[in-house]
């Protein structure tokens, strides 16, 4: 990693619950050897993204906002990739709520570009006073602002991934999710929904089962457009290894287990086909919500 890395990222690593580890049927031999091969052929190192969405078979509009940004900057020595992905999820029944998700994907991914990524292709850098953590507080601040300014009454979930070479530090308000994919088997749930349900499962007035058709569960804690502070979970992690990263909107989670899940992404070389086939899943199971996937892989490293 760079001098500019060493000076921006946070040292703290954050381990996740057991209890959010999902441990499913491991690939076979022949799997890993060959996802193993693929990581070794790809050079300079790359981040390989698919997306999807679908407004769903419910719903008569898109609330629902994604994006990608994924580059590498090769000089034979500091080979670098690096990008930002997010999903942004504009609340239902609120005014402005597809207005909301635009404006928080643009606000957070502009900030992040203009105050990171342009800093690697500075050929004299200043000195950089703030860590990856404290940026993407920030960013969320700055849309924060926009969303309530822009899109009065609405508001969004949002949960961005910034990916700097193996480290990725996520950001993340509501109950979009983001995931980790492991080649040995597993898949863990990264992060925490703020939502009514998970607060009443925490205080153990309801199951983890009964959460999931509960009448309430769409009703949020935190989401950006609050006219309260909004916070966000910033937490920084090592990519999985031969692995991938999902995020994604209540509208596949909600419709789709964590072993489908598993089971579809590990089975695709391609992230794009993976993304489709996990919407087609959702939609078959009724398809209520507006859906949005993103799944990310790093080969090379």
């Amino acid at each position: 990693m760079n001098d500019l890395l060493k000076r921006i990222f946070a040292k703290k690593k954050v381990s996740v619950p057991i209890d959010q580890v999902i441990h499913t049927t491991p690939l076979s031999e022949d799997q890993l050897v060959g996802v193993s091969k693929e990581s070794l052929m790809l050079k300079p190192p790359q981040f390989l993204v698919g997306t999807g969405q679908s407004v769903g078979m419910q719903r008569d509009h898109n609330e629902d906002t994604l994006f990608t940004f994924t580059s590498v900057l090769a000089e034979g020595v500091n080979d670098l990739p690096f990008g930002i992905c997010m999903v942004a999820d504009g609340m239902g029944g609120h005014k402005n709520g597809e207005i909301a998700s635009g404006v928080a994907a643009r606000v957070v991914s502009k900030y992040l570009v203009n105050r990171v990524f342009l800093r690697f292709l500075e050929l004299h850098k200043e000195p950089v006073d703030e860590s990856i953590q404290e940026t993407l507080q920030n960013a969320v601040a700055e849309a924060q602002r926009a969303v309530v300014r822009y899109a009065p009454g609405g508001g969004t979930t949002l949960t961005c991934a910034m990916l700097v070479g193996e480290q990725v530090t996520v950001a993340h308000i509501g109950d979009s999710r983001a995931y980790f994919i492991y080649s040995d088997g597993r898949i863990q749930k990264i992060t925490k929904d703020h939502s009514l349900v998970q607060r009443m499962v925490e205080i153990g007035e309801i199951t983890e089962v009964e959460a999931q058709t509960h009448p309430q569960k769409n009703v949020l804690l935190k989401a950006l457009g609050q006219n309260d502070p909004v916070k966000a979970d910033i937490q920084t992690f090592q990519f999985p290894k031969n692995g991938f990263m999902l995020l994604c909107s209540d509208g596949l989670w909600g419709l789709v287990s964590d072993a489908e899940i598993y089971r579809i992404v590990s089975s695709n070389s391609d992230p794009a086909i993976a993304c489709h086939q996990l919407i087609e899943m959702a939609n078959a199971n009724g398809g209520p919500d507006n859906i949005s996937v993103i799944i990310i892989t790093l080969r090379g490293l």
